[in-house]
């Protein structure tokens, strides 16, 4: 990366796109609604569980013009949602502001280690052991995406709802791997626990991006 590039990636005029495709929203509170992926390389959270590793290095994407990947975005839908890697390691005000500017609601899909930017319509903070939320994301989170990998993650889960607003809904899902596993245990803790809701990821079972 020149001089030039390092510059205009740090005011967010041009992003690290690992890939951006129109499908529907696999996951949470808009399950099934179609939207216009943006997913951005770089995340040094380091889950070893984590499917999309191949976005953990920003330098193996390349940079794109945050103007018109927002328009390109917004021709084929009006719900955009921005995920990784983690997003808000970059500056997305300019993103952001072309976005709402063409008429979109921004959802960013985020582990919260960075601090926010950009105009967001709706958080999903889903957080990692390895990089604790800042502490100002926690209230400002529409909804809280805990993923189970163990059985020590329930009491993660239980650790990182009580730091969210009472309107932020409460989401469990199991890893992939572990979901035969893991979906069963999530059923008991939500009976004991009905504050809290299961998520699936009903785009590996469409078999959609």
């Amino acid at each position: 990366m020149n001089l030039i590039e390092d510059i205009l990636l740090k005011e967010g005029k041009m992003l690290p796109v690992m890939e951006h495709f129109y499908t529907l929203q696999g996951e949470g509170a808009y399950t099934g609604k179609a939207a216009y992926f943006i997913r951005l390389g770089g995340c040094d959270v380091g889950c070893h569980w984590c499917d999309v590793k191949e976005s953990w290095d920003p330098n193996l994407h390349p940079l794109m013009n945050a103007e018109e990947i927002a328009e390109t975005a917004a021709k084929h839908c009006k719900t955009i949602v921005l995920t990784g890697g983690e997003p808000l390691m970059w500056n997305l005000d300019i993103l952001t502001s072309k976005l709402k500017e063409l008429g979109c609601s921004i959802h960013i899909e985020t582990s919260g280690a960075y601090p926010l930017s950009g105009h967001i319509d709706w958080i999903t903070l889903s957080p990692k052991k390895t990089g604790l939320p800042k502490e100002e994301i926690y209230q400002k989170a529409h909804e809280l995406k805990v993923i189970v990998f163990n059985n020590n993650d329930f009491k993660f889960a239980q650790e990182q709802g009580s730091k969210v607003s009472e309107n932020c809904t409460l989401y469990l899902q199991s890893e992939w791997s572990k979901r035969d596993e893991m979906y069963p245990k999530i059923t008991d803790f939500i009976l004991e626990h009905p504050e809290w809701r299961a998520s699936v990821q009903t785009h590996k079972y469409l078999n959609i991006p």
